[in-house]
């Protein structure tokens, strides 16, 4: 099983481990029965009593709530202001993060000097300072990194919780609870309160679906979760079904479909560059999106549908009509919404068009597949 955040995880429990991190919400998870492993260095909840194809079919149907306090927030406070810290993030990431009004959030990346990528990022404007969330298995040297470039203006935040409520009866449950939120609409940002606790709270996630992500403070996460558990549309949902969910919604999983060794043009991430950082550069890796852009890249990440049943894993070789070697599966497996398999991988660009016949090698036989469309299911954002 491969889930979100770049690590494969582990069929063992972390239960007896003293090695892993835990989150505050270890104690709840436990009480309601999930199945914990170790993932990223913590203790994480892969399923619950559901399972995680019921888990994948409450969150498209209603609101699933998620742990990811794994991950790493950070903030950035120049002492010239945000608008300094966006100018001086630039050189870091392709983004254009000094068009960021307040309130409003970014998906960006960390680059190569040589174009590959090193972690993918959310960036908010806060106000008063640059709010960052960063994957759970590379939150350490992107520290390192962010404090090199920016010295004792970067703060790690580690006594705060992160939850995620995602699908479309989200607003509907967290709402009530936290005022401002039902009119915010997609990549916007809001500090409010959740059930009288102060919370930072986006309007984003990782599965396709409408909802939010909730940065609020550790020790009032298990309050809040069961207080939203407590609603009739609520139920907790592990790291196996927001696996399924993203590969659904066509997202990219950090250390599978997006690495050093992939581009941004490569993996059809070009449009979270902005027009402006594609024109003037200043990132790492500029010169390689430069002429990618010019020239194409040799290979393009695509979806792929198998004809069959049987889901192409990680790793799967793709070939085509006649046998040639054209690629791989970087991500792969059953796609609940689809009801079959679903996979996303690269293949070079002469066969990267929707519709194109391809074979993925599975236990050494050739399947019939082709490439398609992404996402694989139609995102319920909520647009302004």
């Amino acid at each position: 099983m491969v889930t979100a955040d770049g690590d494969h995880m582990s069929e063992t429990s972390g239960r007896d481990s003293d090695a892993l991190h835990t989150t505050p919400l270890d104690a709840l998870h436990r009480e309601l029965g999930a199945k914990m492993v170790p993932f990223a260095g913590y203790a994480m909840p892969v399923q619950y009593p559901m399972g995680i194809l019921g888990e994948h079919k409450h969150t498209r149907t209603a609101a699933g709530l998620f742990d990811v306090s794994h991950m790493g927030q950070l903030r950035i406070d120049d002492p010239n202001g945000v608008a300094a810290a966006a100018a001086r993030l630039e050189q870091l990431v392709p983004g254009e993060i000094q068009a960021l009004a307040e309130g409003r959030m970014r998906y960006t990346q960390f680059t190569t000097a040589d174009g590959g990528i090193l972690d993918d990022l959310m960036v908010t404007n806060a106000g008063d300072h640059l709010f960052l969330v960063v994957n759970a298995a590379c939150k350490a040297d992107d520290t390192a990194r962010l404090r090199g470039h920016f010295g004792d203006a970067v703060t790690e935040l580690p006594d705060r919780a992160l939850l995620a409520l995602q699908g479309p009866k989200a607003a509907e449950a967290l709402g009530p609870l936290a005022p401002g939120v039902a009119e915010m609409t997609f990549m916007t940002a809001l500090a409010t309160t959740v059930d009288g606790v102060p919370a930072f709270v986006t309007r984003s996630g990782y599965t396709g679906e409408d909802g939010y992500e909730m940065s609020l403070p550790a020790d009032a996460a298990e309050r809040i979760a069961r207080k939203l558990l407590g609603h009739e549309a609520v139920a907790p949902i592990g790291l196996g079904a927001r696996d399924s969910l993203r590969l659904e919604a066509g997202l990219c999983l950090y250390g599978h479909d997006i690495d050093t060794t992939t581009s941004l043009v490569e993996a059809g991430l070009v449009w979270s560059i902005g027009k402006r950082r594609r024109e003037e550069g200043g990132f790492p890796g500029f010169e390689r999106v430069r002429r990618e852009l010019a020239e194409g890249p040799a290979r393009r990440r695509v979806g792929i549908l198998p004809e069959g049943r049987a889901p192409a894993r990680e790793g799967t070789e793709i070939t085509d009509q006649d046998g040639r070697s054209i690629g791989s599966v970087t991500s792969g497996g059953f796609g609940p919404t689809v009801a079959g398999p679903v996979a996303m991988g690269y293949v070079e660009t002469a066969h990267a068009a929707v519709g194109t016949k391809v074979q993925l090698v599975v236990r050494g036989k050739p399947m019939p597949a082709a490439v398609a469309k992404l996402p694989f299911v139609a995102p319920g954002y909520k647009r302004g």
